[in-house]
């Protein structure tokens, strides 16, 4: 059944973790753990309130950094164990081996196999996707908006764990809150240059226009690939204000999808 999202104390990470195959294989203490934001709690200010993550998106540097440093204590990690990266709307994955001294440059996915790093995905109306293994012990933060399923960043990311010893029908999906296909009416060219590969993608918004709903083509091509849970988040960005969204509001913050390997 799917995950129920519960709240980390009294701050502003939402963790979803489908808790009956997270059980950790006997020669490995290690379980994948999910967690994505809200715009509550922070230190930010308007447009920007509260808890942006983003960088790169003109709020105070100062305030951000204030809200990477809240997201390390309510996850109950070292602040430099969290690994962002410089988003393009590409395909490009890096696979990270340890602490880095900064964002991966041009890359839209994270790997990793090693325990206790958190690989973070920023966003604002583009899907967070989160994949674990937690019998290989791998797992990634995707960025994946129209330009990335369209490249195909998702099965970019997949492919990189499999180099790292994942199976895809052991590889658990969650697919975290992003714009509804009612809210993101496109032109028609561009639903179909997206619906080559992801044909599922391909909606109709509330007002009958031609739309896309990246979150149902992406799990058609998770399913597609071999992998054995696909989880959606329902929350759509424009509808719900508790979440930052670009395509609502122009300037704002961006929330975050992490996911990690926790040794605990």
């Amino acid at each position: 059944m799917p995950p129920t999202p519960r709240t980390l104390g009294a701050g502003p990470c939402t963790e979803a973790v489908p808790e009956r195959h997270l059980a950790a294989p006997p020669t490995r203490s290690l379980r994948p753990r999910r967690v994505v934001t809200d715009r509550r709690g922070g230190r930010s200010s308007s447009p920007y309130d509260a808890f942006n993550l983003g960088g790169h998106v003109g709020d105070d540097p100062d305030d951000v950094a204030a809200n990477r440093a809240r997201l390390a204590r309510e996850l109950r990690v070292d602040p430099g164990a969290l690994v962002w990266m410089e988003q393009v709307h590409g395909a490009g994955v890096a696979v990270v081996e340890g602490r880095q001294a900064g964002p991966p440059p041009a890359v839209d996915a994270l790997v990793t196999a090693e325990p206790g790093l958190v690989l973070c995905v920023l966003v604002a109306d583009c899907v967070p996707v989160l994949l674990a293994d937690p019998v290989a012990g791998v797992v990634a933060a995707v960025h994946a908006g129209r330009e990335g399923v369209r490249q195909g960043v998702v099965t970019a990311a997949l492919g990189a764990m499999v180099d790292l010893g994942a199976r895809p029908a052991d590889v658990q999906a969650l697919l975290g809150p992003a714009v509804c296909g009612a809210d993101y009416e496109v032109p028609r060219a561009m639903q179909v240059q997206v619906a080559r590969v992801a044909r599922d993608a391909a909606v109709r918004s509330r007002t009958g226009t031609p739309a896309l709903d990246l979150r149902a083509g992406l799990a058609q091509v998770l399913r597609g690939a071999g992998v054995g849970q696909v989880v959606t988040d329902p929350r759509c960005t424009v509808e719900d204000r508790r979440l930052f969204s670009h395509r609502r509001d122009g300037v704002t913050g961006r929330q975050a999808g992490v996911v990690w390997l926790d040794a605990a």
